[in-house]
């Protein structure tokens, strides 16, 4: 796959050319929040594999980079929603893994009840909205989350996520409208993985991503989204300019998914060699790894612990979600409306 060059839209406005540095704690969390999205994605394919996991399910291997660059600069006043593949998002953001994956699995302990599965379940106290299955929806409702931001003049930002397929949706630019005329403080996020479900973004989407806001005056940009420093270093500056008032920012994170699109998906449209090409040369776990261990003095030994760490809460998450009960038949009368 040839990637595209990263560059800047021409209506790109005045951003702080600060190239920050993490420290060496703030690496190693980037590092372990990238392994635990990574290891628990596993471990859901697996128990979809078993038939413990019903419904749809989509996983985020290989984007983890994305999530937790972005997630990484961002205050506790935003809110965050995204589409169906958003189990990476969930852990970004500090939701339990045994919660996360006893709704997964359908149980009573989930964030849902379990009753939303895979792609519905929330945290109101996390500031996340939602994976949503409707294409296109997290777009529409990341645009009221930026509208209530301004409304309540909190300072936050909502950041709003779609893939490159949920991008030609109509309803995107009615919100790109909005969001500039009304200069909301909404983050849109396209995580280009290539493949909008088994088209490539070559036959699907003319022009580009990032400038599609030109129309509406919205400035955007595009970074290399398997290289989670990069995706840091970008975020900081964009939520920095929204926060200061300038209105909505599109970002495109050129990513890629090494699974099919969903647990159901075979991927013929894509030969293996390809698959294998990205995960050799362009893997985000392995190129911070590397950063670390050649660059920051980090040893082999200091990153163990790390991998059992995230190895126990994964299994940890696994157990609970099977030991959990499975909702009582009367739980369907209930979550049916919320009062004010």
């Amino acid at each position: 796959m040839t990637k595209a060059p990263l560059k800047k839209s021409s209506s790109q406005k005045s951003l702080s050319n600060a190239d920050t540095k993490p420290s060496l704690d703030e690496m190693k969390k980037l590092y372990r929040d990238m392994l635990l999205i990574r290891r628990f994605e596993e471990k859901a394919g697996q128990l979809y594999g078993m038939g413990l996991i019903g419904g749809f399910c989509h996983l985020y291997i290989g984007q983890e980079a994305v999530v937790t660059g972005i997630q990484s600069v961002q205050e506790k006043q935003d809110t965050v929603v995204t589409s169906y593949r958003d189990h990476g998002h969930m852990l970004a953001i500090g939701m339990d893994p045994k919660g996360v994956m006893a709704e997964l699995t359908g149980r009573i302990d989930g964030y849902s009840r379990g009753k939303g599965g895979s792609m519905h379940m929330f945290s109101r106290e996390k500031g996340f909205y939602g994976g949503h299955g409707i294409v296109g929806a997290s777009t529409a409702i990341g645009t009221g989350l930026g509208f209530a931001h301004k409304y309540r003049n909190d300072g936050g930002v909502a950041v709003s996520y779609m893939g490159d397929g949920a991008a030609n949706q109509g309803q995107v630019a009615e919100c790109y409208n909005m969001a500039s005329l009304w200069k909301l403080p909404v983050l849109f996020v396209v995580e280009n993985n290539q493949y909008g479900m088994g088209t490539s973004v070559a036959r699907h989407a003319a022009g580009e991503f990032y400038r599609r806001g030109e129309g509406f005056d919205i400035p955007g940009e595009r970074v290399d989204g398997m290289d989670v420093l990069a995706v840091q270093n970008t975020a900081r500056q964009v939520l920095d300019y929204i926060r200061s008032g300038n209105g909505p920012y599109i970002l495109e994170v050129m990513t890629y998914r090494y699974r099919g699109h969903s647990m159901s998906d075979p991927a013929k449209y894509r030969s293996k060699e390809e698959v294998e090409q990205m995960k050799h040369d362009s893997d985000p776990i392995e190129r911070l790894k590397a950063v670390m261990l050649k660059e920051k003095g980090f040893t082999e030994d200091d990153l163990k612990p790390i991998d059992k760490d995230v190895k126990d809460i994964v299994v940890a998450a696994a157990q609970f979600a099977q030991d959990s009960p499975e909702p009582h038949p009367d739980e369907l009368w209930t979550d049916i409306l919320v009062s004010a």
